[in-house]
């Protein structure tokens, strides 16, 4: 079955930078598009990051552009998302998803959160 597990969050200081990462199984990680989303609760889930197929095509979010950068290796069937300059409005749930056959998969998340 399809698993996502997302790893790499925590505590960190605005300004402060965290590398998360998304292990996949169960499916043919190469032919798919990956997104990162988070989420606050009480609040609708935010979409994050894109990354193609290949990695070659990616697109972000204006809230975090400039700071954050989607990554993969195919090889390894693994996202990664490097966050740079971290601001206390960064923090939620940051979640990895696959979508295919009319089904949206979702990993558990990693909680970041962004405080002094």
């Amino acid at each position: 079955q399809v698993q996502l597990v997302e790893s790499g969050g925590g505590l960190v200081q605005p300004g402060g930078s965290l590398r998360l990462s998304c292990e996949a199984s169960g499916f043919t990680f190469s032919r798919y598009a990956l997104n990162w989303y988070r989420q606050v609760p009480g609040k609708d889930s935010e979409w994050v990051a894109r990354i193609s197929m290949a990695g070659r095509i990616t697109d972000y979010a204006d809230s975090v552009k400039g700071r954050f950068t989607v990554s993969r290796d195919n090889a390894k069937n693994q996202l990664y998302l490097q966050m740079n300059s971290l601001k206390p409005e960064d923090t939620a749930m940051y979640l990895c998803t696959v979508s295919f056959g009319g089904v949206i998969y979702w990993g558990q998340g990693t909680q970041v959160i962004v405080s002094s």
